[in-house]
């Protein structure tokens, strides 16, 4: 028997209502704040986030526009920029570097400025593969770096890429939450059941709101 006429159990996250409501409305924030953890692995966790507006003109209003899927500041005044990208694009690096630009002007401040900055993290949720990368690795994380020294230059502004397609970890072998989290993302508008490895309270809430 074939699945035609079958309807979703689940909200696809790759289209853009169901990534929005998600990851974008202030009554799923727990989920966001969940992923970006989950994503960054430090010891200094995230503990809130307040939405910013995700509609943005260039300096000039006739400029290009820009609409960010979701963008959001921690307790820190940090910027987190969150973009979905169901469909390939082939210069979604240039994109991602051109969006990076508003969170940092955004800081500066009229009068006397001694130009500190917030630190502002850019991530990129691709349903496509990059061509010049290797086949398994799909976790990217890229800040400025002295090639004399390979050390990090300069921290505070951080591009992280999910190469999705290359992330095929099966349920019994999430092992962290951030394997969870994608397991999610990559799974969750085809999954007919909630898997036994997903049973916590933040992914309650995420089966709850996406059913």
């Amino acid at each position: 028997m074939g699945t035609e006429g079958i309807q979703d159990k689940y909200v696809n996250p790759y289209t853009d209502f169901g990534f929005k409501l998600l990851f974008g409305t202030a009554m799923n924030k727990e989920l966001l704040i969940s992923f970006l953890n989950a994503l960054l692995f430090k010891e200094e966790t995230v503990k809130d986030v307040t939405y910013l507006n995700a509609e943005h003109l260039d300096t000039q209003e006739y400029d290009r526009r820009a609409v960010f899927d979701v963008y959001c500041e921690n307790e820190k005044g940090e910027k987190f920029l969150v973009e979905m990208q169901r469909g390939e694009q082939q210069f979604f690096k240039d994109r991602s570097v051109y969006y990076a630009t508003f969170p940092i002007r955004e800081q500066s401040q009229r009068g006397k400025w001694d130009y500190e900055l917030k630190a502002v993290y850019i991530i990129g949720i691709l349903n496509f593969t990059f061509n010049d990368t290797d086949e398994d690795y799909f976790h990217h994380e890229v800040k400025l770096v002295d090639l004399y020294t390979h050390k990090v230059f300069y921290d505070k502004l951080t591009f992280i890429y999910l190469e999705m397609p290359k992330f095929n970890k099966k349920e019994d072998e999430l092992e962290s939450m951030f394997d969870k989290w994608l397991f999610v993302l990559r799974n969750l508008s085809s999954l007919f059941e909630r898997p036994r490895a997903l049973q916590n309270r933040v992914f309650d809430r995420l089966f709850e709101a996406a059913r």
